[in-house]
């Protein structure tokens, strides 16, 4: 596969490093590279190429078999039943870690808003300032030091101190209701030119990792589409790469029955109606106050669902538009809130534009566009903040 070649090329290039010699007096310090670095420069290349780069670890196994057994001691690697080599669950938490704290910095995170709402829902933000305790506030917010101190300084210090109603002080807290969303990300086979899905699956990456450190009430999936959808693990995220294109007709029209599919189905074409058909039909099942999708995606719908049959348009049909875009609404009047970002990289993505502010006048959402190295402060202050956009249709 091309990607495969492309990916051991830079990973040769990788293990023949430049090196500068002088001789040694003695006080110089030798430190080994740490596993966390190899691991970081592994899954780098994982972003942009899955989990084709697991199948060069037996060949670093022979080369630097100490470099291995590091990851392995370290945890970020292991191997499967069969003895085939896989990321940890360890290893892809510390990804999704890595590509949060690459977008944002300590302070930006920390000013990061929750999911306003004007209903109550079942989660609550414990913050560090306090407040006076008011009938009603939970016991288990009780600030004791602050408390404490206001009894030592009513009582003027001694012991035993004995604690009175002004004297007790609660963690002021924030309601939060909790938010179901899904991350419709573009798998189609254009998604792998100019660096765009390894940038679009970091973002996902990086959602993962801000909902399990600040929104532990909150649901997420990750879905995939590309010819079909599907639901995509933590693992199988980073494992994921779009699908590569296997047929280079001009024109294709093209109907194929699910129940009986042929040996071979193009799989890298651009299917937004199953996505979000999917999509709906998982938040359905969310008993959360608020719901949402996000699409990245890099092209026009090509692709739609016609009830057990999949049909492949190319180029880009109306008939393919108007159905996806009957999705979109049905998902609106379901209450479910869409945010579609569009990854442009020249003027050539006009009818994507065009689209894309299709979908956000039907659905009353948001589009918006930008090249890949801005999607991701783009699409985590939509997730976070109320939805910053850099232009809003309808």
């Amino acid at each position: 596969m091309a990607e495969r070649r492309d990916a051991e090329g830079k990973l040769a290039r990788h293990r023949m490093p430049s090196f500068e010699y002088s001789r040694w007096d003695g006080s110089q310090q030798f430190t080994p590279q740490s596993a966390d670095k190899v691991f970081d420069q592994l899954s780098e290349y994982m972003l942009d190429y899955g989990e084709n780069v697991l199948d060069m670890l037996e060949q670093l196994q022979e080369d630097h078999p100490d470099v291995l057994d590091m990851l392995i001691k370290q945890g970020y690697v292991e191997k499967d039943e069969e003895g085939k080599f896989q990321i940890t669950p360890r290893g892809v938490r510390r990804v999704e870690t890595k590509a949060l704290d690459e977008l944002f910095d300590v302070t930006r995170r920390d000013k990061m808003g929750k999911h306003e709402t004007e209903f109550r829902g079942v989660g609550q933000t414990m913050h560090d300032e306090s407040k006076p305790y008011e009938y009603g506030d939970p016991v288990a917010n009780l600030n004791m030091h602050e408390t404490l101190k206001n009894a030592l300084h009513r009582q003027g210090g001694g012991s035993p101190i004995r604690i009175e109603e002004d004297d007790l002080v609660v963690y002021d807290t924030e309601y939060q209701s909790s938010c179901a969303t899904v991350v419709l990300l573009d798998m189609s086979g254009s998604m792998a030119r100019y660096g765009k899905y390894g940038q679009a699956k970091k973002v996902a990456m990086a959602i993962q990792a801000l909902v399990r450190g600040k929104y532990q009430g909150d649901f997420l999936q990750v879905v995939g589409f590309y010819t079909y959808a599907t639901t995509l693990t933590e693992r199988q995220l980073l494992y994921s790469a779009p699908k590569p294109v296997s047929i280079f007709d001009s024109r294709v029209n093209l109907r194929i029955n699910l129940d009986k599919p042929p040996r071979f189905v193009p799989e890298h074409f651009t299917n937004i109606h199953a996505g979000l058909q999917f999509a709906r039909r998982v938040l359905k099942r969310q008993p959360a106050a608020n719901r949402q999708i996000i699409t990245i995606t890099d092209g026009e719908p090509t692709a739609h669902l016609e009830g057990h049959d999949v049909v492949l348009i190319y180029p880009p049909s109306q008939k393919t538009a108007n159905i996806t875009l009957s999705e979109v609404k049905r998902c609106a009047n379901e209450g479910i809130h869409l945010s579609s970002f569009a990854l442009i990289e020249d003027y050539f993505y006009l009818e994507l534009v065009n689209f894309v502010e299709q979908m956000a006048a039907v659905s009353g959402g948001i589009a918006a566009y930008c090249n890949a190295g801005d999607l991701g402060n783009m699409v985590i202050d939509s997730f976070t903040n109320g939805r910053r956009k850099r232009r809003t249709i309808g």
